[in-house]
């Protein structure tokens, strides 16, 4: 079992014993320390929203959570089944204290989390996670007495109201889609964005083919939207003739596309076709973490923009994109941020805008993914032991290429002329993350293998 305390929420395995995964005393004890962190920001409201994916553990963990909260003596608005992004543009919508999104992301089924969110509907800086982890730690908690305890409100009409929100935004073009007569086939691994997607894909007049988007938290794959977990669509689109494919993680913050011809678009280029598309209306300033391909940054200079990276985490590139005002940024693994509706990575809002572009254009998602450059990132990771000092490790690789370029902001990247490699441990799980980026898929693999190797010597 495994519990995984950071300063980007509570995540665990559901069962086992106390402090060793996420167990209900746990969850009553971290979201404790969360009310009392929002009491001392002293804010106007007193509501709290919570929202969660479709996971088998989802209802008790939102019920434990319901519950303490109005312990605590907070209100508490459930939206129910949702989506990390339809959580964060409530809290903004609502002008509520904060929020709680009930999800492990791309974890698989065994695993639910707390992820926690300011008055803004953003995660907590490291600084107020570090706070909260501290209040937990200490178990100092005052409970309210009977008349000062909160109120339960369920409404889960918020769901449709993001998709407004979505819609309208300048750069989407509802009518512009519904003239191109788009047909997909979505895959939201049996979570939230089973319905969510097809409802947004109804309203913008696209046909859609319904791939495991029964949100019933039994994942038909691992949820990771990666090609390997992506075979079943990559067929279906191909069987059913689709324009492309669309494919969402559990709480619907990561997209990834699939070509016509079934050929991965790649969830690096998510980012990079939708900031193109962006700065072609917009021009101004990109983010994307380390681990992010170097395509965004050749894209913004085309638009005669700024890129900046940022330390991997949401939270970090958030605060980059709002110290640079940039215009759009993200993540490399699918995660689209645009500040013109919230600053959260939003799958949603990704899929209009490409939609968008698509029939903008008037080409198929293959011949869009074949106007970026063919670079590739190998994705690799070691698992962690007791015995792996990952400082030490990444000190001797530092020293090892120490005539290269070097950051160190978040962990280790190495910049070669040939590509770049990305050494950082997980904030997630017990893993160290190698990721390797070159220009073609042989390339970037054994150049992630080479780094590979030189690590297991030093380990």
């Amino acid at each position: 079992m495994t519990l995984i305390k950071s300063i980007s929420g509570i995540r665990g395995t559901i069962g086992g014993q106390v402090g060793n995964a996420l167990t209900p005393l746990d969850i009553v004890k971290f979201t404790a320390a969360y009310a009392d962190f929002i009491k001392n920001q002293k804010k106007n409201s007193n509501t709290i929203i919570i929202g969660r994916d479709a996971r088998i553990s989802g209802e008790m963990v939102s019920n434990i959570v319901s519950g303490t909260l109005i312990g605590c003596g907070f209100d508490v608005l459930d939206i129910g089944l949702s989506s990390t992004p339809t959580v964060e543009v409530v809290v903004q919508l609502h002008n509520s204290a904060g929020g709680i999104i009930l999800t492990a992301s791309h974890n698989p089924k065994e695993w639910n989390a707390l992820k926690l969110l300011n008055d803004k509907g953003e995660f907590l800086s490291a600084r107020d996670g570090e706070q909260i982890l501290q209040l937990a730690e200490s178990e100092d908690f005052c409970f309210s007495n009977v008349d000062e305890i909160g109120k339960y409100t369920f409404d889960s009409s918020y769901n449709d109201k993001h998709i407004d929100e979505v819609l309208n935004l300048n750069l989407v073009d509802v009518d512009l889609v519904k003239s191109a007569g788009f047909k997909v086939v979505v895959d939201a691994v049996n979570s939230t964005g089973g319905f969510m997607v097809p409802q947004l894909l109804k309203k913008m007049g696209v046909e859609c083919v319904r791939l495991y988007c029964e949100p019933n938290g039994y994942f038909p794959h691992n949820p990771e939207p990666i090609p390997e977990n992506l075979t079943d669509i990559s067929e279906l689109v191909v069987k059913e003739k689709a324009d492309f494919g669309i494919v969402v993680d559990p709480d619907v913050d990561r997209l990834a596309m699939v070509c016509e011809d079934g050929s991965m678009f790649g969830e690096e280029y998510t980012l990079v076709t939708i900031a193109d598309f962006v700065l072609s209306k917009t021009p101004g300033n990109t983010v994307s973490n380390l681990s992010s391909t170097r395509a965004l940054k050749e894209v913004t200079q085309k638009h005669n923009g700024n890129y900046q990276a940022s330390a991997v985490g949401e939270v970090n590139v958030v605060e980059k994109m709002k110290s640079t005002n940039a215009i759009i940024g993200g993540e490399g693994n699918g995660g689209v941020i645009y500040p013109a509706l919230h600053y959260g990575r939003d799958a949603l809002v990704g899929i209009a805008l490409f939609l968008t572009q698509l029939a903008e254009r008037k080409i198929s998602a293959k011949t869009l993914r074949a106007s970026y450059p063919n670079y590739f990132i190998s994705k690799n990771k070691i698992e962690l032991t007791d015995q792996i000092n990952v400082d030490a490790l990444l000190l001797a690789m530092q020293e090892k290429y120490k005539d290269e370029q070097i950051t160190t902001i978040d962990g280790l990247k190495i910049d070669f002329k040939e590509g770049w490699v990305h050494l950082r441990k997980s904030n997630t799980e017990p893993i160290i993350r190698i990721y390797a980026e070159s220009e073609g898929k042989e390339r970037a693999n054994a150049f992630a293998q080479k780094m590979i190797n030189e690590i297991k010597e030093l380990i």
